[in-house]
């Protein structure tokens, strides 16, 4: 058997043409490495039809990340380490070495995806907007999120931009897996909603070495991103839920076809606090599993509804 390797093909021309001509050939085994949405393309796609098996690599899980550590620290000190350094894997090799060198790392990384995948490939005519609209996206994990929205934030703030090419530069920034959009579906009838999305960042530690690591007050919309990874990593699909009037964090199907309900929040201790995440999941009458998952100890029942530590989650 012959292995063959051939990583960032895509940047090749008629690329397609090339792998399909190498995966029909007798005792070839044929790996395509790359890091943007190009390399499955639809043309490829096509071509290989029925012979080839798709891999979606993530960062370190926070299993993963701690299983790196012999120290003493608390998993609690650990988890704010791994969303404010993020789970790259040469990033944990640094931060065990000095933190400070983390983000010079993160930098290079930042720099060649926006250069080399998005600005060089899709041939962005306006890369500092194409800042702008990065950052704009980091800052608002968790938030709906929409192209007019964006267009008006960067308008107010420096220069007009149209939500076409908002759109363009957005769709340009997901394709190269910087970050993931997760789509709306109606509880009832469970239909997709065309209206708004919210994104969800690859590494929160190219979010913390944008945006700074001083602000502590997001922080529940980042154990928001962490519990989204993890579940797309075991999942084979993740939705946000509109519930009546209310929204649900996550719906997830599993790779066998079930479904169950999710919501995140950094506390709920707070009676209100707890009666607002608990009330989209308490509308949902179907029997499906449901969650909310906190930073806090206590791990109650409410209804049916089971209450979890985000770290035992994490780590289960």
């Amino acid at each position: 058997m012959n292995y063959i390797f051939l990583d960032e093909v895509q940047h090749v021309d008629e690329f397609e043409r090339l792998t399909s001509s190498l995966a029909v050939k007798k005792n070839v085994d044929l790996y395509l490495t790359g890091s943007n949405a190009k390399l499955l393309s639809s043309e490829l796609a096509t071509l290989l039809t029925g012979r080839y098996y798709e891999i979606n690599l993530l960062p370190f899980s926070f299993k993963e990340y701690i299983s790196a550590f012999n120290d003493q620290s608390s998993l609690g000190q650990k988890l704010t380490q791994y969303m404010f350094y993020g789970s790259f894997p040469h990033a944990l090799k640094l931060f065990r070495q000095d933190a400070d060198l983390v983000d010079g790392y993160l930098k290079g990384i930042y720099n060649t995806v926006l250069n080399k995948d998005v600005v060089a490939r899709k041939k962005i005519s306006d890369p500092q907007a194409l800042g702008e609209i990065t950052k704009f996206l980091f800052d608002n994990i968790g938030n709906f999120t929409s192209s007019n929205k964006i267009a008006m934030a960067i308008s107010a703030a420096s220069r007009s931009i149209s939500h076409h090419t908002v759109s363009s530069y957005v769709s340009a920034l997901t394709d190269s897996f910087l970050f993931y959009p997760v789509n709306r579906l109606n509880v009832k009838g469970k239909k997709l909603l065309q209206t708004q999305q919210k994104y969800y960042a690859v590494d929160l530690g190219l979010r913390q070495m944008l945006l700074g690591r001083e602000a502590l007050a997001d922080v529940g919309h980042m154990l928001e991103n962490v519990v989204y990874l993890e579940l797309l990593r075991r999942s084979s699909q993740v939705w946000i839920g509109k519930a009546g009037n209310g929204e649900v964090d996550f719906i997830v199907q599993d790779k066998s076809g079930y479904t169950s309900y999710y919501q995140v929040a950094y506390t709920a201790r707070e009676q209100s606090t707890l009666e607002r995440e608990l009330a989209p999941l308490r509308w949902i009458k179907d029997h499906s599993p449901k969650y909310l998952i906190t930073l806090d100890e206590e791990q109650p029942a409410y209804e049916g509804i089971r209450k979890i530590n985000a770290i035992e989650f994490l780590l289960s």
